[in-house]
C-alpha cells in the first residue's frame, strides 16, 4: 500500500524549518487534502494543497487550545496530528536551571499532550480514526550528560505516546513515535558551527564517519512519519521507531 494521506487534513507543529517543514512538504506531496502549520516564527511554504498557518509560540499555556481551535475553525476537522515542534537547549546537572526546565518541558511535553488532547477530542467527536505522530528522540533511551532535560522531555513524550495508543485503541486512533537520531538541519549546523563555535566543516567531517557516510536527512525522518500517518502502516500503534545508524543495546565496534 502505497503511504497517502488522501482526504486527510493533518496538524504539522515546528514546520517553519527543518524536519517540521519536511515533513509537511512531504504530507502535502502525500495528498493531504489540507495543512495546518504551527510555529513561533512565520511559515513561508510552497505546497500543493491547501494550508493554513498559525504562527504561536507552543511554551504559552493556551497554545495548544489555540491551535486546535484555529484548525477546526478553518478545516472543520482533524485527521492527523505531528508533534515536531521542539527544543534541544543543552543543559543537564550542574547547569540546568528551574526556568530551562519550565521551558523545556512547556514544549516539548506539555504542548504535545495537550495538542493530542484536542485531536482526540476532534476524532472522538466525529467518531472517526485518525494518526498521531511523534517525533521523540534517541536520546529518550539515555541522553548525553550535556542533554539530561532534554532527553526527559523526551522520555515523558514517548512514554505519554504509548499511553495514547493504549488508551485509545479502540476508538481506532493510531499513536505513534519516531526516536530520531543525529539529523543534519540548518539548527544543527548553526548550533555546532555557531554557538558551539567548532566551526562551518565540522560537522560534515563527523557525518564522513558515520555508517552511511552521512547524517539522517530530515527528508528520511519526513518519509517515515507520512508513512506512520497514513493508512499505509495500521494497525501499528504504540510504536516508537529508532531512525538512526545504531541498533539499540548492540556491542560499540572496537
Amino acid at each position: 500500500m502505497r503511504a497517502a494521506l488522501d482526504g486527510m487534513v493533518v496538524l504539522i507543529t515546528g514546520a517553519a524549518r527543518g524536519i517540521g517543514a519536511a515533513i509537511a512538504q512531504e504530507a502535502a506531496q502525500a495528498g493531504a487534502e489540507a495543512l495546518v502549520l504551527v510555529d513561533r516564527d512565520p511559515v513561508d511554504l510552497a505546497l500543493p494543497c491547501p494550508f493554513d498557518t498559525v504562527t504561536t509560540d507552543l511554551a504559552l499555556p493556551d497554545a495548544p487550545a489555540d491551535v486546535i481551535s484555529a484548525a477546526l475553525a478553518r478545516f472543520g476537522r482533524i485527521d492527523g496530528l505531528v508533534n515536531a515542534a521542539g527544543l534541544t537547549t543543552r543543559a543537564g546537572y550542574g547547569d540546568a536551571t528551574v526556568e530551562t526546565w519550565n521551558r523545556m518541558f512547556s514544549v516539548n511535553t506539555r504542548a504535545p499532550f495537550f495538542l493530542m488532547d484536542g485531536a482526540i477530542a476532534d476524532m472522538k467527536a466525529r467518531a472517526q480514526p485518525g494518526s498521531i505522530i511523534n517525533i521523540l528522540s534517541m536520546n529518550a533511551h539515555c541522553g548525553a550528560p550535556d542533554l539530561a532535560v532534554y532527553s526527559a522531555t523526551k522520555g515523558a513524550l514517548l512514554t505519554l505516546t504509548k499511553n495514547a495508543a493504549n488508551a485509545h485503541m479502540a476508538d481506532r486512533i493510531r499513536v505513534n513515535g519516531i526516536n530520531l537520531g543525529w539529523t543534519d538541519t540548518e539548527t544543527e549546523r548553526h548550533l555546532h558551527a555557531v554557538t558551539l563555535g567548532r566551526g562551518e566543516g565540522w560537522l560534515d567531517a563527523r557525518a564522513a564517519e558515520m555508517p552511511l557516510g552521512r547524517l539522517i536527512s530530515a527528508g528520511d525522518c519526513a518519509r517515515q512519519a507520512v508513512w506512520l500517518l497514513s493508512p499505509a502502516s495500521a494497525p501499528m500503534t504504540g510504536v516508537c521507531v529508532d531512525l538512526e545508524q545504531t541498533v539499540t543495546g548492540a556491542p560499540s565496534l572496537p
